[in-house]
Parts: structure tokens; C-alpha cells; sequence
């Protein structure tokens, strides 16, 4: 493969742009949308970018090294999947797919073909997170007691008639577009959950999916993870606070409309009172899809797992499909 991979990107909104930004100039060969336009107007930011409506062309592409995907949530697992079938490595959007049998599918098809998996959640590499991350693992946290997590944010109008609100194309509400994230990053820290309690509502959209979701997981240890993600904070919102046996983090911000991202430590005495606390603060920006992406052309080239990958996903979507299987509270 050449020092710079040739990418498609299929997907060409938000996300899709976002991936652009991120990629070294020249790297997207092909642009992918169904609205053609769209394709179109992303092409035309990249230098010899082909435009198409086509996902068999942008595949077949003897051009293309890396497939990215950033369709609505139905549709990931599907192209994902087509992508490898046709022997290129694959960043898909979280969650990767709207249900375990679906990424189940889609590892099975990465192994005949020998293609590697990537999927896209970015929040890992936020700075802050990269930070706590390193905290972590060096101990400085000693062994963890629980983690709480919140991620919010207030939606816009007519946000019920996005297609998130539709659940034959979301798979579901907030827990599975914002909350996923949240299940993820606890992940790290607290591993695999054993016990999964929680339930989703609808608080205040008209719509048939949950714009909250409540959820207590807990590890074989006992450690919980306690999360809240909801489209009706109106302000947004992010904060991840995790509880060490000798320090706790808390995350807040991540840049933009959530603020400022800082992440600060509160190391505990050996007298107790009043912590000795450490506040980082990272006013650049997100830097996080750049870096993303970066972990996975290192992938490609040094033959490694990526983490998080297929592995990762069917641990947060078993949750997310435990916590779809309880009943929905009436309001």
C-alpha cells in the first residue's frame, strides 16, 4: 500500500465531511452519496475525487485502499460488509451496525477476506480522553470504584422528523446515537459489563424513539458505570467522571457547543481533606477524527487489531440491546 492510502468515502453529510477534513490532502479518491449532489460538492474539495451515486463503483475502485462509512445507522453494517467482501479495510461510523448479529456478520466476513475493521468512535481520541487514558494505566487512579457518565444535548427543530427519529433507520433513539459512546468509553475502564439494568423514554419529542436513556452496568467486580445520555439537556452537555480508589477524573467539554474540554484530576491525600487537584485544558479544538484515522492507516501498515474495532462494538450494541429488551416506562 502507498504511504498514503486512497480512501472512499461513502456518506457524504455531516460525518462524511468531517472525515475529509481530517484526511491528508489528495487521500479521498472517491466520494459516495445517494444524493449525488452531495458527492458532488465533497469531490470537488479534493483534488482528482470522483463523484458517484454508486456503491458498487466506489468498491470496485482498483483506486481505493480504505472504505469509510458514514451512512444512516440501517445502512452501516450492510456497506460495511460489502466493503470487505470486496477486499478493502473498513472505518464505520459507530455504532458499526444496530445489533450484535449484525457485527457478528461483519467480523466473520473481515477474517475470510483478511481486511481489518475500524469503528469510528472518535471520543476515545479526544485529548482529554487520551489524557485520562494515560492516567489509567499508569495507576495513578489506583483500582476504579464506578465511573458517571452524562451526555447531552437539546436537539434543534423539527429534530423529530430527522432520521434518527425514524427507528427503521436509526435502530433507536439516544441510546444508541449518543449513548453508545458513553458505554464505550466506561468500557475502558470498568471492562466487560455482567450485569446490565437501565430503561430508555421518551420524555419530550413526538417521536418513536427514546430521547433519554438511564443505565446501570456493572462489571464481575461489582464497579458500576452510571449513564445518562439525552437529547433534551438544552444545553449540551458532556462530563465522564471516573472514581479511583486514590483519585478521580472528570472529563467535561468536548470543545464547540459543549465548551472548552478539560480534564481534571483530584488526587486524594493521605490525610483526606481537600484533594491535590491537576486541571489540564485543551482550548485547540477536535482533533479527534485526524487521529482516529491516523491509529488506523498505523493499523493497516503494522498488521494490527484495531481498537476499538469489531470486538468493542458488540460489547457496547449488547447492551444497547439488553437495555432495548426492557420494557418502556409510560410517562
Amino acid at each position: 500500500m502507498d504511504i498514503t492510502p486512497q480512501v472512499a468515502l461513502i456518506g457524504c453529510g455531516l460525518i462524511g465531511r468531517k472525515r475529509l477534513d481530517s484526511l491528508p490532502p489528495g487521500s479521498v479518491a472517491v466520494a459516495c452519496d445517494v444524493k449525488l449532489d452531495q458527492a458532488r460538492r465533497l469531490a470537488a474539495q479534493s483534488p482528482g475525487c470522483v463523484a458517484t451515486d454508486s456503491i458498487e463503483k466506489a468498491l470496485v475502485s482498483p483506486d481505493v485502499d480504505i472504505v469509510m462509512v458514514s451512512t444512516v445507522n440501517r445502512d452501516l453494517a450492510k456497506i460495511a460488509r460489502q466493503a470487505v467482501e470486496a477486499g478493502k479495510h473498513v472505518l464505520v461510523e459507530k455504532p458499526g451496525g444496530i445489533c450484535v448479529r449484525e457485527i457478528e456478520e461483519l467480523e466473520a466476513a473481515a477474517k475470510r477476506n483478511n481486511v481489518l475493521v475500524r469503528v469510528g468512535y472518535n471520543h476515545r481520541f479526544h485529548p482529554a480522553g487520551l489524557k485520562a487514558l494515560e492516567l489509567f494505566k499508569n495507576g495513578d487512579l489506583g483500582p476504579i470504584m464506578f465511573v458517571r457518565g452524562r451526555h447531552g444535548q437539546g436537539g434543534r427543530i423539527g429534530y423529530e422528523k430527522e432520521w434518527r427519529a425514524n427507528p427503521e433507520l436509526s435502530g433507536g433513539g439516544e441510546l444508541i446515537d449518543q449513548g453508545v459512546h458513553l458505554i464505550d468509553l466506561a468500557g475502558i475502564f470498568l471492562g466487560p459489563f455482567t450485569k446490565i439494568e437501565g430503561h430508555v423514554a421518551t420524555c419530550f419529542w413526538n417521536m418513536p424513539v427514546e430521547d433519554n436513556a438511564f443505565l446501570s452496568l456493572r462489571n464481575a467486580e461489582g464497579a458500576t458505570a452510571w449513564l445518562h445520555a439525552s437529547c433534551s439537556e438544552w444545553k449540551n452537555l458532556f462530563s465522564l467522571e471516573i472514581y479511583g480508589r486514590n483519585a478521580k477524573l472528570h472529563w467535561e467539554g468536548l470543545g464547540g457547543s459543549y465548551g472548552i474540554e478539560r480534564l481534571t484530576c483530584y488526587k486524594m491525600l493521605p490525610e483526606m481533606g481537600p484533594p491535590e487537584t491537576t486541571i489540564w485544558e485543551f482550548p485547540r479544538g477536535d482533533d479527534s477524527w485526524r487521529l482516529e484515522m491516523q491509529e488506523f492507516f498505523g493499523d493497516i501498515r503494522l498488521k494490527r487489531t484495531p481498537v476499538p474495532g469489531l470486538h468493542e462494538a458488540k460489547r457496547v450494541l449488547s447492551v444497547v440491546e439488553e437495555i432495548y429488551r426492557q420494557p418502556k416506562p409510560a410517562l
